[in-house]
């Protein structure tokens, strides 16, 4: 007994000891208020601050969503790097998703923690959001970066060994900015520009055409994989021996072989948007160079069938200009020459300019000369392996009992992929749709056969034509000739 009463006045003590502490700690604050200036204070406070800091292993680094009135950019990529490492397993997750194209995407809410490793170091995040209590008045009126007022400010917090402090400035926070910028190149929706008068206008590209998709050689194909994987990676290459930063194709074949899908491939494989410029709509160079150089960086300039799209005007040699000649301005191939490679061609960098033509022999050979078409694609009838991977598109498989007759039909007749596809959608069921296109290669053989046949017996006729015509007009020896119009 007489123990607990022993320790009933030992806690009684340290009670009254601590509320003594906190109201002379109380009493002193008061004091220091009313008799130190503020100034003052607010050196002691961080002086404070700077000995607890110092004496810490710890530093943080702190990354706000905004920047005064615009967005700060390092938080969007910390945001967008970070939802690739969150662990789903954590008590509270935001998840978002803003497009229906697009997965939804994971993100840390208030208060919660993550850790990160980078260069064998260890790198924690945390989520901060605070009132904004500068909200509609002072500090930029407490706008956003899109001009609307913020009742909250989110941050986020990054904490590491102060040993590491260079490392995170100089290799992690570069590190969070490239990988963001590939994540979102990768996520972003693609878009199709299309011209009228001196203007773009824009759609979202859906094309689902890649290269596993396309019934092409698998040699030719690999060849422009490598060539486009080439061009994005000599961006200091192109600066140092003085040449603009582009690269051109030409695709040209029989209608129905790919040329399209090819560019959709293309693009999809590069993620560049795509210009579909019509030349048909426009009227003259300077209308033409306003078009080019709206062009954004990191895109595919397309002119589909440049052989016949616009009669381009091309001046005599010799012919003297004159501002009073009204067709001086109109669209000519040298004004299009230009942007391809002469002095526009510099207006932007990681451009893909693509001509697309059935009739490569029609084309001006200016355009073809090595600087403006690199690399010329000939699409061709479809192969075997074309069949295959075309097969494997429509149906899912890889083998069937009746590929060798169609392999055999394939080489024999001239047969575009458009043609082999559009008879492989006919059916859902793999073997009906398979002898289906036994039938339609036979039958295409049997009229390329006739055809054949009727040349032959033209071509025959028309020998005998000719040696009757012949006997007709022939004349003894000093016999003056009749008049071969009557005969």
């Amino acid at each position: 007994m007489a123990s607990y009463d022993k320790a009933i006045e030992s806690y009684k003590r340290a009670v009254t000891t601590a509320a003594s502490l906190a109201a002379s700690a109380m009493l002193v604050r008061g004091v220091v208020n009313e008799l130190v200036p503020y100034e003052v204070r607010d050196l002691l406070f961080s002086g404070v601050g700077y000995l607890r800091s110092r004496m810490s292993s710890q530093h943080t680094v702190v990354i706000e969503e905004t920047e005064g009135w615009t967005s700060n950019q390092l938080y969007d990529a910390v945001r967008t790097y970070l939802a690739t490492r969150i662990n789903t397993d954590m008590p509270r997750l935001r998840v978002s998703r803003v497009d229906e194209a697009k997965s939804m995407m994971f993100s840390m809410e208030e208060g919660e923690e993550m850790s990160d490793a980078h260069e064998g170091s260890e790198f924690r995040w945390r989520l901060v959001c605070r009132d904004n209590a500068g909200a509609g008045a002072g500090n930029g009126n407490g706008r956003g970066g899109n001009g609307n007022y913020r009742l909250e400010v989110r941050s986020f917090e990054m904490s590491f060994h102060k040993k590491h402090k260079d490392k995170a400035l100089n290799s992690y926070l570069p590190h969070i900015l490239a990988t963001a910028k590939k994540i979102k190149d990768q996520d972003r929706t693609l878009k199709i520009y299309m011209n009228e008068g001196e203007s773009w206008f824009a759609i979202d590209l859906h094309h689902p055409s890649t290269f596993s998709t396309l019934a092409m050689d698998h040699k030719l194909k690999q060849s422009v994989m490598d060539d486009l994987e080439r061009f994005i990676k000599r961006k200091e290459y192109y600066k140092k021996i003085g040449k603009a930063w582009k690269r051109g194709y030409l695709l040209y074949g029989p209608p129905g072989t790919g040329k399209s899908s090819l560019i959709a491939a293309m693009a999809n494989y590069l993620k560049f948007d795509v210009y579909d410029l019509e030349l048909t709509e426009v009227n003259w160079n300077s209308t033409l160079r306003r078009l080019l150089i709206g062009m954004t960086n990191r895109s595919i300039l397309v002119i589909e069938d440049i052989d016949c799209t616009v009669e381009l005007q091309q001046r005599e040699e010799g012919q003297e200009s004159s501002k009073s000649n009204p067709s001086e301005d109109k669209v000519t191939l040298s004004g299009l020459l230009n942007f391809v490679d002469g002095l526009w061609s510099t207006s932007g960098e990681e451009r893909i300019i693509v001509f697309t033509t059935n009739y490569k022999e029609r084309l001006d050979p200016a355009l073809l000369r090595p600087g403006r078409m690199d690399m010329h694609v000939h699409m061709g009838y479809c192969c075997p392996e074309s069949f295959r991977i075309l097969a494997s598109n429509y149906h899912s498989i890889d083998s069937h009992a009746t590929y060798p007759e169609i392999e055999e039909l394939i080489k024999e007749v001239q047969v575009t992929p458009a043609e082999v596809a559009e008879v492989l959608m006919r059916n859902d069921d793999t073997d009906f749709a398979l002898e289906g296109l036994i039938q339609f290669l036979k039958s295409k053989k049997d009229v390329g056969k006739g055809a054949k046949a009727e040349n032959v017996e033209q071509v025959v006729k028309a020998e005998e034509t000719e040696k009757g015509m012949m006997k007709k007009i022939d004349v003894p020896e000093n016999q003056e000739p009749k008049d071969a119009s009557k005969v």
